[in-house]
């Protein structure tokens, strides 16, 4: 599988730092290319944002080089990738609670990171950074958003058209650094050829709709890298344009 990869981020009209955070790694096996992408979301109303996201993502880039390689050899399975990634955060989680205890801050991260290889996907998620997926003819949000309004909808205390008004809208329920306990979630499913995944942060897309992003971003409109970034570009002026404040990175896989 030879995957296609744009990518974009933008400090956005209002912040004065980029907290947002993206890595993108990818590797050469015996059973053909793995590519590892990962979105972290600095927590803009805390202190040090882009510092928790730059940790966490060295982190990941870390694991990728070392511990994933070491797996590789060893025999990969979902099961034991799943347990490397939650040590992994639950250290990140401890290490960032540690620093801003010991410097009187509070500051945390989310994360969303995605693995894909022999036609799999497999991610794990915690905050509001989120994963798409766009086939042929839809695009379908994989990721569940741990915030106050997700569980409100999911209880049917609240519309989508409620939570978008509601100002507890960026309230998160957990983020690594900031929660005391993380759960983060796993998910994994078929990574289909000429299919899309699509990485991004709260930022990007806030202010657009899925539509949108579907009509930008299909596999069938985006193929080629240049036409893929120019249009995550295109959907990133949008979003300024209505008046986004928050910082807006994307990260796009075309498989």
């Amino acid at each position: 599988m030879n995957f296609k990869i744009a990518y974009n981020t933008d400090i956005g009209i209002k912040k004065r730092t980029n907290q947002d955070g993206f890595l993108i790694k990818g590797a050469q096996t015996d059973d053909g290319e793995l590519l590892f992408v990962a979105v972290c979301d600095g927590m803009g109303g805390l202190s040090k944002g882009e510092l928790a996201s730059t940790q966490v993502l060295h982190a990941l880039s870390d694991w990728f080089e070392k511990d994933l390689a070491e797996m590789l050899k060893a025999g990969f399975s979902e099961k034991s990738l799943f347990i490397s990634w939650k040590d992994l955060l639950e250290k990140e989680n401890r290490k960032l609670a540690d620093y801003g205890n010991k410097n009187g801050l509070t500051l945390g991260t989310t994360a969303t990171a995605a693995l894909f290889w022999r036609g799999y996907y497999y991610a794990i998620h915690i905050g509001d950074s989120r994963l798409y997926e766009l086939n042929s003819d839809c695009i379908r949000q994989l990721t569940v958003d741990h915030t106050v309004v997700a569980k409100e909808m999911a209880a049917g205390r609240m519309t989508p058209e409620q939570a978008e008004q509601d100002p507890r809208r960026n309230v998160l329920l957990q983020c690594i650094g900031a929660s005391e306990v993380i759960m983060p979630d796993y998910l994994s499913g078929f990574s289909i050829s000429n299919s899309g995944y699509l990485l991004c942060s709260d930022g990007f897309r806030h202010v657009i709709t899925q539509e949108e992003i579907y009509a930008q971003l299909s596999p069938v409109a985006a193929r080629e890298e240049v036409e893929m970034e120019a249009r995550l570009k295109a959907l990133t002026q949008t979003v300024k344009m209505r008046q986004e404040t928050d910082n807006i990175t994307a990260v796009y896989i075309h498989t």
